[in-house]
């Protein structure tokens, strides 16, 4: 049986019942709290079966804007393990570790990584061998490097995939919403152009647009790929000045309410990036 993956208890509630959220599920059980969907993802393919997966992030919300009420505060404090992405990620998550006294895993400390200090690039899930190491520093956290094996194997092939699918491409320039996908074009021999920085919420200037427009029609690229959670007007009028299409990637921050009511998930939503990515860039 699979850990389950629940949200976290809402904020109105009797003081009984916020006590009732604590770190133990009863009969030897667990409870490990990740801060948003890749996390939750990766730790419930290794905890152990009567674990219990609290995810911080709703679906369909951007987990940069998480803010936590009182009983996520508790959840942190109680867990038995605390799964985040650090360097300022998600700052409410980092702040409820404030005080913690149970172990915590910042799944960056152990990757190596884009940029530095407040510029480090924190999308290493997008990169199929590093979320590999991901899975593993959350099983030996969790006490037995082992269970990661399963879904390492599953990672693996994905790779291999993605690899053989974006071998021969005639396009290899990725333009992108924002600066998410700098792991994967490393990983799959492509090259990232992406409109704004790490902060998926800034706004260029008109005159930063035009450059943006003239460096896609310098790059060849025919398609501008917009994301889920971040507006699409930045990206149409790119595309529109620079005479490209758009297209949208998944950075896979956090699934939508209709994914997760459909069981999509990470596998899936890197297959169909997969799928766009090949139409967009010209692979055959």
């Amino acid at each position: 049986m699979l850990s389950r993956i629940v949200l976290v208890c809402g904020v109105a509630a009797l003081v009984g019942v916020l006590a009732g959220c604590g770190g133990s599920t009863g009969s030897g059980s667990r409870t490990i709290v990740a801060s948003f969907s890749p996390l939750a993802y990766a730790a419930a393919q290794v905890a152990g079966p009567h674990d219990e997966i609290v995810d911080l992030t709703r679906a369909g919300a951007e987990p940069h804007d998480l803010e936590l009420g009182p009983r996520d505060v508790v959840r942190v404090h109680d867990a038995h393990l605390v799964v985040y992405v650090g360097r300022g990620f998600q700052p409410a998550v980092e702040d409820a570790l404030h005080g913690r006294k149970g172990p915590s895993l910042d799944v960056l400390s152990g990757i190596r990584l884009h940029g530095s200090g407040d510029d480090v690039d924190p999308h290493v899930w997008l990169d199929p061998r590093r979320y590999e190491q991901v899975a593993r520093e959350i099983a030996a956290a969790l006490g037995d490097r082992s269970r990661a094996a399963a879904f390492v194997r599953r990672l693996s092939t994905l790779d291999a995939t993605l690899a053989r699918g974006l071998r021969h491409c005639e396009r290899r320039t990725l333009v992108t919403s924002h600066a998410a996908f700098g792991y994967f074009a490393e990983r799959y021999g492509l090259r990232q152009v992406a409109l704004v920085g790490l902060a998926p919420d800034a706004e260029p200037g008109p005159r930063a647009v035009g450059r943006l427009a003239d460096e896609v029609r310098a790059t060849g690229a025919t398609t501008v790929f917009t994301e889920p959670l971040v507006s699409e007007k930045l990206a149409q009028t790119v595309a529109r000045e620079a005479g490209a299409a758009t297209a949208e990637l998944d950075p896979l921050e956090v699934l939508s309410p209709s994914e997760e009511a459909g069981g999509a998930d990470y596998f899936t939503v890197m297959r169909k990036n997969l799928t766009v990515l090949r139409q967009a860039l010209g692979c055959t």
